[in-house]
């Protein structure tokens, strides 16, 4: 028997990251997943073994935002089908997770929140990355002054797995991703927006297809490719199985002008034999940078504030002790406060609006990248619009 102020919720996508639901799962509290929609039926096997054969389970999406049993649904579906399915949610007044990127255009990211703010429902962004402890700890310190005004800041990414995962399926292709410095690159580009305290307002970016194109080995078309990452798939030049297409950018190298005198870097290679993403931000009176991502041994954040020549350890060091849950114990975080914001409401860690500027400076980069770095202005959201949705942002 369903409790009166149960939240009911359903998900798009049931396969992949439609695993977080899992996290949601908690009847004994009230929040119930009821129903499931996935195209593949092993996705729907496997959300079987997850919620047991109560929840409705379908090959349609539409099916399950007709429900009138369903309050909130997770959008975790591909990201080429993000805009398809969340603005249809929305305007069927099911409260959205939307999983990163929000959409794979600026004109989508824009269709989805004018459907959120006509239908008055809570549209949340899965940017779980400003859950990590240790992009909080350099958000903490930003905001506290501890290095003064951030004048610039830099991204480097390492993707060890970068063939694994984005080169075997639909992430290779264009027409499906836009490009990897959007899909990858949204939370990098999200999380130098929050610890600059600004959006990006001209891009221009360099990069290319330097090494996966070279690789003859491709599975057939309509087949899935083999996207779990092995330490054995070394070097990269002897992968095997890739995506029948590959047309998106292996390297990207992104410059940002965030106005006011403040500019940003992020750098992408998808065949580094390590992973690693490093955040440095400089301001008027000091330097933080991150060493490690996930809490455990040696990751720390630390801080220069003093003048010095070579300092390698910092005048301060912050460590993180590990912690339960996926992606450093940040997925459960993000979900929690999912359920909170739709069953309570209250301030919010992610942000519609950065989510759709992480996007559009994205877009943009990529634009300039295949335009030969020709600079590109990214086009600001209405303020009206950016106001109602800020309105909740912690």
């Amino acid at each position: 028997m369903a409790r009166s102020d149960e939240l009911r919720i359903g998900v798009i996508g049931a396969g992949g990251r439609g695993s977080l639901a899992r996290l949601a799962h908690k009847p004994d509290e009230g929040v119930r997943v009821v129903a499931g929609a996935d195209v593949r039926p092993e996705a729907l096997g496997q959300f079987k073994e997850w919620f047991g054969d109560g929840p409705f389970v379908t090959d349609d999406y539409r099916a399950v935002i007709a429900r009138d049993d369903v309050d909130a649904v997770f959008v975790t579906s591909p990201d080429y089908l993000h805009e398809e399915h969340a603005v249809a949610a929305l305007k069927a007044g099911k409260h959205v997770y939307l999983e990163k990127p929000m959409a794979i255009t600026i004109k989508g990211c824009d269709r989805i929140l004018r459907a959120a703010r006509r239908a008055g429902v809570r549209l949340y962004l899965g940017h779980n990355m400003r859950h990590f402890p240790v992009t909080r700890k350099m958000k903490e310190l930003v905001d506290s002054g501890a290095i003064g005004e951030p004048m610039v800041g830099w991204c480097r990414h390492f993707v060890c797995y970068g063939c694994d995962a984005y080169f075997k399926d639909w992430h290779a292709e264009r027409a499906k991703a836009t490009g990897l410095l959007l899909q990858k690159g949204a939370h990098d580009i999200d999380i130098l927006h929050w610890l600059m305290g600004r959006y990006t307002r001209r891009v221009t970016a360099m990069g290319g297809l330097t090494l996966y194109d070279r690789i003859t080995d491709r599975h057939a078309p309509g087949e899935g490719g083999d996207v779990s990452w092995h330490v054995e798939n070394w070097p990269p030049l002897a992968q095997v199985g890739l995506n029948p297409v590959i047309d998106v950018e292996d390297v990207s190298l992104m410059l940002m002008d965030l106005g006011d005198g403040r500019f940003a870097s992020y750098q992408q290679c998808h065949y580094a034999p390590d992973g690693w993403r490093n955040y440095t931000l400089i301001g008027t009176e000091g330097r933080i940078e991150n060493f490690g991502d996930v809490p455990g041994e040696k990751t720390c954040v630390r801080l220069w504030n003093k003048r010095a020549y070579y300092h390698p350890d910092g005048d301060a060091v912050f460590d993180f002790p590990p912690l339960e849950g996926s992606h450093g114990g940040a997925d459960p975080r993000i979900v929690d406060e999912f359920v909170r914001y739709v069953r309570h409401g209250g301030t919010i860690a992610t942000s519609p609006v950065a989510a759709r500027y992480s996007v559009a400076a994205g877009c943009q980069a990529t634009a300039s990248l295949r335009a030969g770095g020709r600079p590109r202005n990214v086009p600001p959201l209405p303020d009206a619009l950016r106001a109602y949705f800020d309105a909740d942002l912690e």
